[in-house]
């Protein structure tokens, strides 16, 4: 049996989030000088895909990349080579920081608000006393602090880098810097910090293993109506589109 369930021409392996964050955690023990970078791979980067190029390119160089969308499940199964479960950016985020508080691992917070960060970077102290936030910034810097920021986080080699900055902008980033971060992991995690600082409330647990989380979302800010027109379009695009095993 494959490994890999192709999306659009894009190949996810078949693992759950507890494989993932065994992945990561083995990485992390390697202490290797290259960085890992892990994309959430959601039905609009998979669609952005099909015609920006060069992020076809970065999703291919990139190190793991995760099922994050019932979507791309969903798609998965109706085409007969189906993944095993969603691993979001929000529950691997958590679940990371979860092994890391048994760990002892460092992480740096990059992107959202400066109160979302400061926020986030209290509950994590709180939740999590044996993680290591060894810095934050918040994402609205200029492109002219962008080489500080890179050489801070250099400097502070977190085993994590969180990088809250949207898909696909955080996939760009960590790819533009990607031999100058120091860092074990890098991950784009979309609005993750919102939803560990409380400031975007998560779907209830009984949605979100009905694969629904999108609509709770929707019926509480209905102004992400045209956002969320791209999930069917996704769906037809994705069941026609031709990969190279036929599937």
């Amino acid at each position: 049996m494959e490994n890999h369930s192709l999306i659009m021409g894009i190949p996810i392996p078949k693992i759950t989030m507890g494989e993932t964050v065994d992945l990561i955690d083995e990485v992390i023990a390697e202490n290797k000088t290259e960085l890992f970078h892990v994309v959430t791979l959601n039905p609009e980067i998979s669609m952005s895909c099909q015609q920006n190029l060069e992020l076809r390119s970065i999703i291919n160089d990139a190190e793991h990349l995760t099922a994050d969308g019932a979507g791309i499940v969903m798609v998965s199964r109706l085409k007969g080579n189906p993944l095993p479960e969603r691993v979001t950016g929000c529950d691997l985020l958590i679940n990371l920081l979860e092994m890391g508080n048994r760990k002892k691992w460092s992480f740096y917070l990059l992107g959202a608000s400066e109160m979302t960060s400061k926020k986030a970077l209290e509950v994590i102290n709180m939740k999590y006393p044996n993680v290591s936030i060894v810095g934050r910034h918040h994402g609205f810097f200029e492109p002219k602090d962008e080489s500080r920021i890179v050489n801070e986080i250099a400097s502070l080699s977190p085993d994590v880098l969180v990088v809250a900055l949207g898909a696909p902008k955080a996939e760009f980033w960590i790819h533009t810097f990607k031999n100058s971060l120091n860092a074990r992991i890098a991950i784009g995690v979309g609005g993750s910090l919102d939803t560990i600082a409380g400031t975007v409330k998560r779907a209830p647990v009984i949605w979100q293993k009905l694969n629904l989380e999108w609509l709770y979302r929707l019926i509480k800010q209905p102004s992400r109506w045209k956002r969320q027109l791209i999930l069917p379009r996704f769906a037809l695009k994705a069941l026609l589109f031709k990969d190279r095993n036929g599937l």
